[in-house]
């Protein structure tokens, strides 16, 4: 899978996520404002609680809608070994188990993850600490996170 596939498919996991966000805060923000949920003494709180889940709702929106923006203008840009990892690396780790994990640097929308042929890709930024321990690495570097060691096995 070329990092041009890749790229898209986490843009298409984006679009999906904001889809269904949107869905959900459409419901919360109908819920909130149903004449049902209007309180009748200062006991009542169903109308609070579904404005407060309105508003978690919005906020997820912008959250993935800032996250897809990111994504769009990301640089797909080939790896330099005088550079060393940087954002837009697709990067290949092992740990001392064997396992091995791929991970797809971008500057924002952590955590998400797609399936390929190669297997899991999980998309990590330079903020965290896996993202910061790998910023400037090649293939054949030891990273350590959490009291965990990982080589670098490839990098494109």
């Amino acid at each position: 899978m070329t990092k041009t596939h890749l790229h898209q498919r986490f843009v298409e996991r984006l679009n999906a996520d904001l889809h269904n966000a949107q869905l959900a805060l459409q419901t919360a923000h109908e819920a909130a404002t149903h004449e049902e949920n209007v309180a009748e003494n200062k006991y009542d709180t169903l109308g609070l609680e579904a404005g407060y889940l309105a508003h978690g709702q919005a906020r997820r929106v912008a959250e993935i809608e800032q996250a897809l923006l990111a994504f769009r203008a990301l640089q797909l840009r080939d790896f330099d070994a005088d550079k060393g990892i940087q954002l837009s690396a697709l990067v290949l780790l092992e740990n001392k188990s064997g396992q091995q994990r791929r991970l797809f640097l971008v500057p924002d929308g952590a955590g998400l993850k797609v399936q390929t042929e190669e297997g899991e890709v999980m998309s990590i930024t330079p903020q965290s600490p896996m993202g910061q321990s790998l910023l400037g690495k090649a293939a054949g570097d030891v990273v350590l996170v959490n009291g965990q060691e990982s080589e670098v096995i490839e990098v494109c």
